[in-house]
Formats: structure tokens, C-alpha cells, sequence
């Protein structure tokens, strides 16, 4: 994407004064397995998974497009363990639109998560062909992909966690992916059509219906902590899925969700934003920011965010980019807009930020400087600034020192305060150089 920086020829930003940092780190509940092949085997085994498997019985396994923690590992262990009971496992793309909303774009996602054919033992089944199961009472028609409709089992391996852009009983899930997901590009379309009320009402009336009328066997919760590891997996029978145990779950999954340790910030600079980090690029869930409008009421109420890069693993795919007020030409020159657009627009009414072009800066220093220079303060001294490396680890975060001054509790001051970290070229030292030299 082309798109001219704005020039500091009125030197608005070269005067601008960056703040010396601290390191700080977080202290989150850590519960964790260990071993996740052997924990993945055992699920299976407690809940007599292979009673229900006929030998040579065809099993579709739904995969999604997020950036789930160890999930090649998980599916390369539950493929063995059907392969072990006689079954003739395969996996499908259950991403909606992601990916471009193409096979070998959904193949290519896939990959980038380290599934593929070679590491989990069995084939990858893309397309985006559906069947329709039927429609809800409303008229509303639920779709399956053609391949998964046509096995004699599915089941279905997600993270259950709360939802980029609302809040509801059941949000990101289980009950989604067997909607929108396993839906593929035509229900993502369908149910976004209907705004918020297809994702807060509609996506569980429709989960419920894919139990009724399609071969479902059960679905696999993955439960992550705050520091993006695997804390739980739990098998969930398709009477739970979209029901009491899903809700159950998410209020768990919330319970270990991490935060920014401030109530308000005036500046936060994100390194690194992307669809292997949030289905909104940033997750609201952090920022505060949703791309449909209100603030999220349990996150950080942030004046102004830069974001400095986009990921590789988002292919381009920039969604939630509008919810930064500042990034970098570097930025603007990874974009895939086609990847972009094709995720926004079948979002729908929650994405109408999300496609939007912040403030395009020609290095990362001015996007940082811009940030400052627009946060509302009349003392640039006196910010409250604040570094992460993404949305997704927090642990370690580098702050100034008029921040430290309304930190949460459970915060360490990691050693002294620095310069702030910047090369000459004008781009930041990597979040990682800095955590080697404290």
C-alpha cells in the first residue's frame, strides 16, 4: 500500500522529548501442562472417545486462524490418538473468511501455525464449499463446510477466551467456530450481516442447531494463561457446546486473561500488532479500543496508540489497524488490502474502524513523537508513556517515570530507568535487546 508519510517539515515532532524507560514486569497466575501430547491423549481416553469411533471412520477436524498456543502440537497428538483407534483422521480450514477467504490462502495460515500434512500425520482438506444444515425459526440459513458435512465425525479444536468487539455469555469459542468457522466465507458473511445481534444471540441459536443436524462428536477448549501457554484442555460434548459449559469456560478463560496495569494512560506504543495475536490485530480486550465503538469497561483507557509493525504471520491482513492513531510507512508497505478488505467488510458493523488508516509517520520515532505530541498534555514531561511488544505478552513492560506513579498492584521495577531505547536510523531497539540487558 502507497501512502505519502507526513513530513516534519515544520519540525512539530523533531523537539518532542522521548522519556527515559523502565522495565517493569507482571506477575500473573501461571497454571500450565507440561506435557500436552500425553495431557491430549488422556482427555481422549477419560471420556472414552474411542467407543465412539468406528475403524476406518472418516473424522473432520476443525483448525482456526488464530495464534493458539502449541496447536500444531494439540492436533498432531489427537490425530495419533484417532489414527490409534482405527480412525482415517483429516483437517479443515474452520476460519470463515480468513486467509483471504480462499483455499490455498486458508492452507497458508495453516502452515504458518506450523499445521501441516507433514508435522500433524494426516491430510489437509481447504475449500470453500458448503453445505446448508438448514435454517433457525428467523429464516436464518446455517452453513458447514461441504468436506467436514461429509465425514462421519467432527470435531472441533479452539481456544475459548472473551471476544475482540463484544460482550456476551458465550463470545470466542467453540459455538463460533462451529458457526462462523466451520460456516466458512458464506456464514461469516451471513451472521455478520446481522451485527451485533448475529454474534451476541443468533451465532449460539445456530451452534446448537449444527449439534442437532451434523455429525459432531465433540469439541476440544483450550484454555491459555497470561502468558500465552496452554493452561487447560478440556473435551466439551456437543451438548456443551453454545450451553452452560462453554459460559462456564469463558468465565475461566477470563479469570486468567492478563492487563495493562494502569486504570489511564496518556501514550502506549505497540511494537507489533497481527492476526496471530488478535482477530482484532490489538486486542480491545487490552486497548480498550473495539472497532464498532464503546470501551471495553475492564481495559486501559488509552489517549493516543502507535503501532509500529504488522506481523508476518497476518499475510498482510492489517484488520484493526484503525484503532491506532499512529503507525509507520513500514506499516503501510506490509498491507495486503485485498486480505484486509475481504476481513473487514465481512465483519460488518464491527469492523467499521478496523479498515481505517492511522497517521502514517516515515519512522518509528516520529510515530512515537506524534503520539506524544497529540496525547492532550500540555507538559510533554508529564506523560504517563508506556512500551509493549503486543497486546498478547505482558509480562514485561517498559513505562516511564510518571506512569509508575498509578501502577496496579502486582508490578516489579525491574533495575533503573534508561535512555529511551532508539536507534539512529530512527527505529526502537527491539523489545527483546532490552529484556536480554536487564
Amino acid at each position: 500500500m502507497t501512502l505519502h508519510p507526513y513530513h516534519d517539515s515544520n519540525n512539530l515532532l523533531s523537539g518532542v522529548p522521548l522519556p527515559d524507560l523502565v522495565l517493569l514486569r507482571q506477575h500473573f497466575p501461571r497454571p500450565r501442562l507440561t506435557d500436552i501430547a500425553e495431557h491430549v491423549a488422556r482427555t481422549l481416553e477419560k471420556n472414552d472417545v474411542a467407543t465412539r469411533i468406528s475403524p476406518g471412520a472418516r473424522i473432520a477436524i476443525g483448525v482456526g486462524s488464530r495464534g493458539v498456543a502449541n496447536i500444531a502440537l494439540i492436533i498432531r497428538a489427537l490425530v495419533s490418538a484417532l489414527r490409534s483407534y482405527g480412525a482415517a483422521p483429516f483437517v479443515f480450514p474452520a476460519m470463515g473468511s480468513h486467509g483471504g477467504a480462499t483455499p490455498a490462502g486458508q492452507i497458508a495460515v495453516l502452515t504458518s501455525l506450523g499445521v501441516t500434512e507433514a508435522y500433524i500425520g494426516a491430510p489437509i482438506v481447504s475449500s470453500l464449499e458448503v453445505d446448508q444444515l438448514g435454517s433457525l425459526p428467523n429464516g436464518l440459513p446455517v452453513y458447514i463446510d461441504r468436506a467436514a458435512n461429509a465425514a462421519d465425525g467432527i470435531i472441533l479444536v479452539n481456544r475459548i477466551k472473551p471476544h475482540t468487539d463484544f460482550a456476551a455469555p458465550i463470545e470466542s469459542g467453540l459455538a463460533k467456530m462451529a458457526v462462523i468457522g466451520m460456516g466458512k466465507h458464506k456464514s461469516a458473511l451471513t451472521m455478520h450481516s446481522w451485527g451485533l445481534e448475529g454474534l451476541t444471540a443468533q451465532i449460539t441459536q445456530a451452534a446448537r442447531f449444527v449439534v442437532q443436524h451434523a455429525a459432531l462428536l465433540f469439541g476440544l477448549a483450550i484454555i491459555e494463561n497470561a502468558y500465552d501457554e496452554v493452561a487447560e484442555i478440556i473435551l466439551v460434548p456437543p451438548e456443551g457446546i453454545g450451553t452452560g459449559q462453554e459460559r462456564t469456560l469463558l468465565e475461566r478463560a477470563k479469570s486468567f486473561m492478563p492487563r495493562l496495569p494502569w486504570e489511564t494512560l496518556d501514550v502506549l506504543i505497540i511494537d507489533e500488532m497481527g492476526k496471530d495475536i488478535s482477530g482484532a490485530g490489538m486486542d480491545p480486550n487490552i486497548i480498550g479500543r473495539m472497532r464498532w465503538g464503546k470501551q471495553k469497561a475492564t481495559a486501559t483507557d488509552i489517549t493516543s496508540i502507535a503501532v509500529l509493525d504488522l506481523t508476518a504471520a497476518s499475510h498482510g491482513n492489517a484488520i484493526g489497524l484503525g484503532l491506532a492513531d499512529f503507525t509507520t510507512q513500514h506499516v503501510l508497505a506490509k498491507v495486503d488490502t485485498q486480505s484486509f478488505y475481504i476481513n473487514s467488510i465481512t465483519a460488518g458493523v464491527i469492523a467499521l474502524n478496523s479498515t481505517k488508516i492511522p497517521m502514517v509517520l516515515e519512522t518509528e520515532r516520529e510515530a512515537v513523537a506524534a503520539a506524544i505530541r497529540a496525547c492532550g498534555r500540555p507538559d510533554l514531561t508529564q506523560i504517563r508513556l508506556a512500551r509493549i511488544k503486543n497486546t498478547l505478552n505482558l509480562e514485561y513492560i517498559l513505562a516511564n517515570k510518571p506512569a509508575l506513579q498509578e501502577l496496579r498492584e502486582g508490578v516489579e521495577i525491574v533495575g533503573k530507568a534508561h535512555l529511551f531505547p532508539v536507534e539512529a536510523t530512527g527505529t526502537l531497539t527491539p523489545f527483546e535487546h532490552i529484556l536480554d540487558l536487564a
